[in-house]
């Protein structure tokens, strides 16, 4: 944090009038070798990774070394495209069962009477037909979402890639036992962070 007191010292300098004189410490503004500074230690361009990613999704991911993260965007993608159809095709049906009802023509036949007559009457094909259809919308825009959380990840992951973790630094979950002022014990977890 050595930048705070520099531009404080420029801040100072600054406002000062030019016949005042502020003198400044010769040693604080000679950055020495041991100062350290933000060095990237990958060649990660996380731009890149980004359009990747749009271009193919789980192609950003790759790019990153995150070879893990493929199946569950390809799994992710399949479990959007099958609901989507599925939604789609009982739409469809709904959308014709209830053109065979609306159009009061004796040679169009409801399918959902050759099933289970009586069953679904027009006003229950309709809410069912809407139903589906808005099930179908809802999750287009979900899977639109997630590609653009994919985008967004390969993004943040390229960044993220940047920083040196040290090996010291870790968090974890430890059984905890605990006085109590009623001369019991409480057990439970702890989050240790160690720095």
């Amino acid at each position: 944090m050595r930048i705070f007191p520099f531009l404080l010292s420029i801040l100072i300098i600054t406002s000062t009038n030019a016949q005042d004189r502020v003198e400044v410490d010769s040693n604080f503004l000679n950055m020495s070798d041991s100062a350290i500074f933000f060095n990237s230690k990958v060649s990660l361009d996380p731009n890149k990774s980004a359009l990747l990613s749009a271009v193919l999704p789980g192609l950003g991911q790759a790019y990153n070394g995150q070879y893990w993260k493929i199946p569950i965007i390809y799994g992710g993608g399949m479990i959007f495209a099958h609901f989507i159809k599925y939604n789609h095709d009982l739409y469809n049906q709904f959308r014709t069962a209830e053109i065979a009802v609306k159009d009061n023509r004796t040679d169009t036949v409801n399918p959902f009477d050759a099933v289970s007559p009586g069953r679904y009457g027009e006003s229950s094909i309709t809410r069912n037909r809407e139903a589906f259809r808005r099930n179908r919308d809802f999750l287009i825009i979900l899977a639109s979402a997630f590609y653009l959380v994919n985008v967004a990840e390969a993004h943040i992951a390229a960044h993220l890639k940047e920083f040196d973790v040290n090996e010291s630094l870790s968090l974890s979950m430890r059984p905890s036992i605990q006085p109590t002022s009623l001369f019991s014990r409480s057990t439970g977890v702890s989050l240790v962070i160690t720095f």
